[in-house]
Protein backbone atom coordinates (compact mmCIF):
# COMPACT_ATOMS: atom_id res chain seq x y z
CA UNK A 1 0.00 0.00 0.00
CA UNK A 2 2.79 2.20 0.96
CA UNK A 3 4.20 1.57 -2.59
CA UNK A 4 0.95 2.52 -3.90
CA UNK A 5 0.67 6.32 -2.09
CA UNK A 6 4.44 6.92 -2.96
CA UNK A 7 3.78 6.52 -7.08
CA UNK A 8 0.20 8.57 -5.71
CA UNK A 9 2.29 11.33 -4.40
CA UNK A 10 4.75 11.93 -6.93
CA UNK A 11 2.40 11.68 -10.26
CA UNK A 12 0.49 14.57 -7.84
CA UNK A 13 4.32 16.09 -7.38
CA UNK A 14 4.89 15.74 -11.17
CA UNK A 15 1.60 17.66 -11.87
CA UNK A 16 2.17 20.15 -9.75
CA UNK A 17 6.14 20.78 -10.98
CA UNK A 18 4.31 20.74 -14.83
CA UNK A 19 2.24 23.30 -14.00
CA UNK A 20 4.42 25.86 -12.98
CA UNK A 21 7.16 24.72 -15.34
CA UNK A 22 6.75 27.44 -17.95
CA UNK A 23 6.69 30.03 -15.04
CA UNK A 24 9.64 28.61 -13.17
CA UNK A 25 11.75 28.42 -16.40
CA UNK A 26 10.67 31.88 -17.43
CA UNK A 27 12.17 33.34 -13.82
CA UNK A 28 15.65 31.29 -14.14
CA UNK A 29 16.20 31.98 -17.66
CA UNK A 30 15.86 35.91 -16.89
CA UNK A 31 17.68 36.09 -13.98
CA UNK A 32 20.29 34.26 -15.66
CA UNK A 33 20.20 35.42 -19.35
CA UNK A 34 20.62 31.55 -20.47
CA UNK A 35 18.23 28.64 -21.08
CA UNK A 36 21.14 26.08 -20.90
CA UNK A 37 21.51 27.42 -17.12
CA UNK A 38 17.79 27.72 -16.70
CA UNK A 39 17.09 24.20 -17.28
CA UNK A 40 19.39 23.43 -15.11
CA UNK A 41 18.21 25.00 -12.59
CA UNK A 42 14.72 23.31 -13.15
CA UNK A 43 16.54 20.22 -12.86
CA UNK A 44 17.68 21.19 -9.64
CA UNK A 45 14.86 22.06 -8.23
CA UNK A 46 12.78 19.24 -9.27
CA UNK A 47 15.20 17.03 -7.43
CA UNK A 48 14.48 19.04 -4.25
CA UNK A 49 10.54 18.58 -4.67
CA UNK A 50 10.96 15.50 -5.29
CA UNK A 51 12.77 15.05 -2.14
CA UNK A 52 11.31 17.56 -0.22
CA UNK A 53 8.43 16.74 2.07
CA UNK A 54 5.39 17.83 0.51
CA UNK A 55 3.19 16.97 3.01
CA UNK A 56 4.30 20.26 5.10
CA UNK A 57 3.79 22.16 1.86
CA UNK A 58 0.81 24.30 1.82
CA UNK A 59 1.37 25.89 -1.81
CA UNK A 60 3.80 24.14 -4.34
CA UNK A 61 3.69 26.89 -6.30
CA UNK A 62 5.11 29.09 -4.00
CA UNK A 63 7.78 26.43 -2.77
CA UNK A 64 8.89 25.38 -6.09
CA UNK A 65 9.26 29.54 -7.14
CA UNK A 66 11.01 30.05 -3.84
CA UNK A 67 13.47 27.03 -4.63
CA UNK A 68 14.00 28.13 -8.28
CA UNK A 69 14.25 32.07 -7.53
CA UNK A 70 17.06 31.24 -5.06
CA UNK A 71 19.05 28.49 -6.84
CA UNK A 72 19.23 30.81 -10.13
CA UNK A 73 20.50 34.12 -7.79
CA UNK A 74 23.23 31.60 -6.36
CA UNK A 75 24.02 30.57 -10.03
CA UNK A 76 24.16 34.12 -11.21
CA UNK A 77 26.57 35.32 -8.65
CA UNK A 78 29.03 32.43 -9.78
CA UNK A 79 28.08 33.41 -13.28
CA UNK A 80 28.75 36.61 -12.27
CA UNK A 81 32.82 35.46 -12.02
CA UNK A 82 32.75 33.25 -15.11
CA UNK A 83 31.42 35.62 -17.11
CA UNK A 84 34.37 38.57 -15.90
CA UNK A 85 36.56 35.93 -17.93
CA UNK A 86 34.61 35.65 -20.91
CA UNK A 87 36.02 36.50 -24.26
CA UNK A 88 34.61 39.50 -25.67
CA UNK A 89 31.39 40.98 -25.02
CA UNK A 90 28.82 38.84 -23.25
CA UNK A 91 25.35 38.98 -24.97
CA UNK A 92 22.17 36.65 -23.35
CA UNK A 93 21.51 33.39 -25.27
CA UNK A 94 18.56 34.20 -27.16
CA UNK A 95 15.28 32.10 -27.02
CA UNK A 96 12.62 31.58 -29.26
CA UNK A 97 9.30 33.00 -28.15
CA UNK A 98 6.69 31.92 -30.70
CA UNK A 99 5.10 29.36 -29.04
CA UNK A 100 4.87 31.03 -25.49
CA UNK A 101 5.79 35.21 -26.04
CA UNK A 102 5.92 35.30 -22.36
CA UNK A 103 7.53 32.43 -20.69
CA UNK A 104 5.01 32.03 -18.39
CA UNK A 105 4.86 35.61 -17.29
CA UNK A 106 1.85 37.75 -16.23
CA UNK A 107 3.65 40.12 -18.88
CA UNK A 108 6.70 39.80 -21.58
CA UNK A 109 8.31 42.31 -19.48
CA UNK A 110 12.36 41.24 -18.80
CA UNK A 111 12.81 39.26 -21.95
CA UNK A 112 13.90 41.61 -24.59
CA UNK A 113 17.34 40.94 -25.12
CA UNK A 114 18.27 44.37 -24.55
CA UNK A 115 16.67 44.42 -21.26
CA UNK A 116 18.60 41.35 -20.47
CA UNK A 117 21.83 42.54 -21.32
CA UNK A 118 21.27 45.64 -18.91
CA UNK A 119 19.73 43.19 -16.57
CA UNK A 120 23.44 41.54 -16.22
CA UNK A 121 24.60 45.04 -14.92
CA UNK A 122 22.92 45.07 -11.50
CA UNK A 123 23.67 42.48 -8.96
CA UNK A 124 21.32 39.03 -8.43
CA UNK A 125 19.02 40.01 -6.34
CA UNK A 126 17.87 43.49 -7.69
CA UNK A 127 17.97 41.35 -11.05
CA UNK A 128 15.73 38.92 -9.26
CA UNK A 129 13.15 41.46 -7.57
CA UNK A 130 12.82 43.07 -10.63
CA UNK A 131 11.83 39.96 -12.49
CA UNK A 132 9.61 38.64 -10.22
CA UNK A 133 7.64 41.96 -9.34
CA UNK A 134 7.95 43.08 -13.20
CA UNK A 135 7.18 40.05 -15.11
CA UNK A 136 5.16 38.15 -12.64
CA UNK A 137 3.43 40.85 -10.92
CA UNK A 138 4.47 39.09 -7.43
CA UNK A 139 3.28 41.04 -4.66
CA UNK A 140 6.29 42.78 -3.07
CA UNK A 141 5.57 40.68 0.25
CA UNK A 142 5.96 37.22 -1.63
CA UNK A 143 9.11 38.64 -3.07
CA UNK A 144 10.88 39.45 0.24
CA UNK A 145 9.92 35.75 1.47
CA UNK A 146 11.54 34.39 -1.34
CA UNK A 147 14.43 36.80 -1.21
CA UNK A 148 14.40 36.60 2.53
CA UNK A 149 14.44 40.51 3.43
CA UNK A 150 11.65 42.63 4.64
CA UNK A 151 9.23 44.51 2.27
CA UNK A 152 10.68 47.88 2.49
CA UNK A 153 14.07 46.47 0.88
CA UNK A 154 12.28 44.74 -1.72
CA UNK A 155 10.53 48.15 -2.87
CA UNK A 156 14.49 49.57 -3.06
CA UNK A 157 15.38 46.64 -5.21
CA UNK A 158 12.73 46.88 -7.60
CA UNK A 159 13.21 50.66 -7.85
CA UNK A 160 17.12 50.61 -7.77
CA UNK A 161 16.15 48.41 -11.21
CA UNK A 162 13.72 50.42 -12.87
CA UNK A 163 16.39 53.17 -12.44
CA UNK A 164 19.33 51.51 -13.94
CA UNK A 165 17.24 50.35 -16.49
CA UNK A 166 15.48 53.46 -17.38
CA UNK A 167 18.72 55.36 -17.52
CA UNK A 168 20.23 52.68 -19.73
CA UNK A 169 17.76 52.59 -21.78
CA UNK A 170 15.11 54.69 -23.78
CA UNK A 171 11.46 53.53 -24.88
CA UNK A 172 11.49 50.66 -27.95
CA UNK A 173 9.22 51.64 -30.43
CA UNK A 174 6.57 48.94 -31.46
CA UNK A 175 7.11 45.66 -32.83
CA UNK A 176 6.13 46.96 -36.40
CA UNK A 177 8.28 50.05 -36.46
CA UNK A 178 11.06 47.73 -34.97
CA UNK A 179 10.57 45.47 -37.93
CA UNK A 180 10.63 48.19 -40.62
CA UNK A 181 13.98 49.88 -39.44
CA UNK A 182 15.68 46.08 -38.79
CA UNK A 183 14.64 45.96 -42.75
CA UNK A 184 16.10 49.02 -43.64
CA UNK A 185 19.40 48.32 -41.56
CA UNK A 186 19.93 44.81 -42.99
CA UNK A 187 19.37 46.13 -46.54
CA UNK A 188 21.99 49.17 -45.70
CA UNK A 189 24.71 46.75 -43.88
CA UNK A 190 24.38 44.02 -46.82
CA UNK A 191 25.19 46.69 -49.17
CA UNK A 192 27.47 48.88 -47.32
CA UNK A 193 25.39 52.09 -48.01
CA UNK A 194 27.04 54.31 -45.82
CA UNK A 195 24.52 57.00 -45.57
CA UNK A 196 21.50 54.58 -45.07
CA UNK A 197 23.86 53.35 -42.07
CA UNK A 198 24.01 56.90 -40.98
CA UNK A 199 20.30 57.53 -40.64
CA UNK A 200 19.23 54.52 -39.00
CA UNK A 201 21.95 54.92 -36.43
CA UNK A 202 22.16 56.83 -33.30
CA UNK A 203 24.63 59.12 -32.30
CA UNK A 204 25.79 56.73 -29.49
CA UNK A 205 24.64 53.03 -31.46
CA UNK A 206 26.89 50.45 -30.20
CA UNK A 207 27.64 46.92 -31.79
CA UNK A 208 28.18 43.97 -29.47
CA UNK A 209 29.60 40.92 -31.26
CA UNK A 210 28.99 37.54 -28.93
CA UNK A 211 31.53 34.95 -30.41
CA UNK A 212 32.89 33.32 -26.88
CA UNK A 213 36.35 33.59 -28.40
CA UNK A 214 35.66 30.65 -30.68
CA UNK A 215 33.90 32.89 -33.87
CA UNK A 216 36.05 35.21 -35.27
CA UNK A 217 34.01 38.47 -33.63
CA UNK A 218 35.00 41.84 -32.37
CA UNK A 219 36.42 41.79 -29.08
CA UNK A 220 35.50 44.82 -27.60
CA UNK A 221 32.03 46.90 -28.53
CA UNK A 222 31.88 49.17 -31.68
CA UNK A 223 31.06 52.27 -30.02
CA UNK A 224 29.65 55.70 -31.94
CA UNK A 225 27.86 56.68 -35.36
CA UNK A 226 31.12 57.03 -36.92
CA UNK A 227 32.95 53.82 -35.98
CA UNK A 228 30.00 51.16 -36.14
CA UNK A 229 28.91 52.37 -39.93
CA UNK A 230 32.25 52.15 -41.33
CA UNK A 231 32.80 49.25 -38.96
CA UNK A 232 30.06 47.35 -40.74
CA UNK A 233 30.65 48.39 -44.53
CA UNK A 234 34.27 47.49 -43.87
CA UNK A 235 33.26 43.76 -43.60
CA UNK A 236 29.81 43.98 -45.73
CA UNK A 237 31.79 42.62 -48.72
CA UNK A 238 33.23 39.53 -46.82
CA UNK A 239 30.55 38.53 -44.65
CA UNK A 240 27.20 39.08 -46.66
CA UNK A 241 27.59 37.76 -50.32
CA UNK A 242 27.68 34.10 -49.24
CA UNK A 243 25.15 34.56 -46.60
CA UNK A 244 21.42 33.42 -46.32
CA UNK A 245 19.31 35.21 -43.96
CA UNK A 246 15.61 34.00 -42.47
CA UNK A 247 13.73 36.35 -40.54
CA UNK A 248 13.14 34.75 -36.84
CA UNK A 249 11.68 35.59 -33.73
CA UNK A 250 14.25 35.65 -30.36
CA UNK A 251 13.18 37.19 -27.15
CA UNK A 252 9.49 38.67 -28.73
CA UNK A 253 11.42 40.84 -31.44
CA UNK A 254 11.87 40.33 -34.97
CA UNK A 255 15.35 39.15 -35.59
CA UNK A 256 17.57 37.84 -38.16
CA UNK A 257 19.35 34.47 -38.57
CA UNK A 258 21.95 34.64 -40.86
CA UNK A 259 23.78 31.22 -41.88
CA UNK A 260 26.76 30.43 -44.69
CA UNK A 261 26.43 27.15 -46.88
CA UNK A 262 24.02 25.83 -44.39
CA UNK A 263 25.56 26.88 -40.64
CA UNK A 264 23.90 29.70 -38.97
CA UNK A 265 26.79 31.79 -38.09
CA UNK A 266 24.77 34.54 -36.14
CA UNK A 267 21.89 35.85 -34.66
CA UNK A 268 21.14 39.71 -35.07
CA UNK A 269 19.31 41.82 -32.94
CA UNK A 270 18.69 45.18 -32.37
CA UNK A 271 17.35 47.76 -30.00
CA UNK A 272 15.42 50.10 -31.42
CA UNK A 273 14.18 53.52 -29.72
CA UNK A 274 11.94 56.07 -31.65
CA UNK A 275 15.40 58.10 -32.18
CA UNK A 276 16.58 54.92 -34.41
CA UNK A 277 18.75 52.11 -33.43
CA UNK A 278 20.37 51.59 -30.05
CA UNK A 279 22.00 48.43 -30.11
CA UNK A 280 23.41 46.19 -32.66
CA UNK A 281 23.95 42.62 -31.06
CA UNK A 282 25.59 39.91 -32.97
CA UNK A 283 25.39 36.55 -31.46
CA UNK A 284 27.58 34.38 -32.97
CA UNK A 285 28.92 31.47 -30.03
CA UNK A 286 27.98 28.31 -31.40
CA UNK A 287 27.46 27.34 -27.89
CA UNK A 288 24.08 30.15 -27.74
CA UNK A 289 22.92 29.94 -31.42
CA UNK A 290 23.29 26.04 -31.94
CA UNK A 291 20.22 25.52 -29.14
CA UNK A 292 18.30 28.51 -30.67
CA UNK A 293 18.62 27.46 -33.97
CA UNK A 294 17.41 23.52 -32.73
CA UNK A 295 14.41 25.38 -31.20
CA UNK A 296 13.12 26.74 -34.71
CA UNK A 297 12.57 23.93 -35.99
CA UNK A 298 10.85 21.66 -33.33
Amino acid sequence: MRAVDDAGSLDQATRDFMAVRPQLFGIAYRVLGSAVEAEDILQETWLRWQNANRADVHESAAFLTTVTARLAINLAQSARMRREAYIGPWLPEPIDTRMDPQLGAERAEALDMAVLFLLEKLNPVERAAYVLREAFDYPYKQIADILETNEANTRQLVSRARKHLSADRREPVSSDAHRRLLEVFLAAAQTGSLSVLEDVLTADVVSYSDGGGVRGASKIPVVGLPHVSKYLCAFAPRFWPQADVRWVEANGRPAVLVSHDGNAVALLSVDVSARGIERIMWVMNPAKLSPYVASLDN
